[in-house]
């Protein structure tokens, strides 16, 4: 069986470190402000840097490129995005003390999605958010193997995925997922690239008490690519019913496009749930909804 648990980080960091990283080469912020360690996701630990920033450093060397990949890009699409987004506003070089790039963001108040679900009149908020983004990238935009690609290439993947959870989670309409995931694969590809997040799930989108959409963190996988593999975002936060104010203020979008979005949405459902089913309960009450909604439409 595969593991979906997160993966181990491969050094360790605790706030005495990123301390003495903030003295050595940001010695106007030493000591002026507290400096906590918050939930790390799988790529990068964080540090909340007083009320108004965190600081940010891969947990794993693959997030290196990830990060980077923030620093070049998130101070360009801040200009076009309405919604705050962890725009870097000092940069780490590495060090003997820490030998990878590191960043202090702007800190988003709120909490996540997964804790504070999304109100039913967000979806609208959402799907500008997405046509804000969704816009040409340039040539050297990064490129990502595993979002906005031909769900083709991911086949084999998700169709175990789904046989792993006809075991694992009985309950769930597997022939409708079957017929979604068949409908995804066979939708042509008629969009050009755009800009993409790539992980527009409940952990990555910031609600406030009410349930507002309030920012959008976690950007490593941006990338260009399909707007497809973000549109599966509305599975992951609303019920199909309430979807309307999302599809209309991203505009309108083809049926081939929209049969590629619920394949993504089963995609990032089975990632979710059987990342859940190792212990992580949140995700699988996430991955179990999105799976659920994308059979209802």
């Amino acid at each position: 069986m595969a593991s979906y648990a997160k993966p181990p980080a491969d050094i360790q960091v605790d706030a005495a470190l990123v301390a003495a990283l903030i003295a050595e080469q940001h010695p106007d912020l030493a000591g002026l402000l507290e400096l906590r360690e918050v939930d790390s996701g799988w790529d990068n630990w964080m540090f909340r840097l007083g009320e108004d920033m965190a600081v940010r450093l891969p947990r794993r060397a693959l997030a290196v490129e990830l990060i980077e990949t923030e620093r070049r890009w998130l101070p360009r699409l801040a200009e076009r995005i309405s919604l705050p987004i962890p725009t870097p506003l000092y940069f780490g070089r590495p060090s003997p003390r820490f030998a990878r790039p590191w960043t202090i963001v702007a800190w988003i108040a709120g909490s996540s999605a997964e804790t504070i679900p999304l109100a039913a009149d967000q979806a609208g908020v959402l799907g500008r958010f997405m046509a804000e983004l969704h816009q040409p990238a340039p040539a050297d935009a990064p490129r990502n193997d595993y979002r906005g690609i031909a769900l083709a290439t991911r086949r084999a993947d998700v169709e175990g995925r789904l046989a792993e959870l006809r075991a694992r989670a009985p309950a769930l309409d597997h022939a409708g997922l079957a017929a979604v995931w068949a409908e995804a694969l066979a939708a042509p590809l008629d969009l050009a690239p755009t800009w993409l997040h790539g992980d527009l799930h409940p952990r990555n989108l910031i609600a406030g008490p009410k349930g507002a959409l309030s920012g959008v963190v976690d950007w490593g996988d941006l990338c260009a690519g399909d707007p497809a593999c973000d549109l599966a975002a509305a599975w992951m936060h609303f019920d199909p019913g309430d979807q309307g104010p999302l599809w209309r203020a991203r505009g309108p979008l083809s049926a081939a496009t929209l049969a590629r979005a619920r394949g993504w949405a089963v995609l990032f459902g089975s990632i979710l749930l059987l990342s859940g089913l190792e212990g992580d309960l949140a995700f699988a009450r996430a991955g179990r909804r999105t799976l659920e909604r994308v059979v209802m439409g």
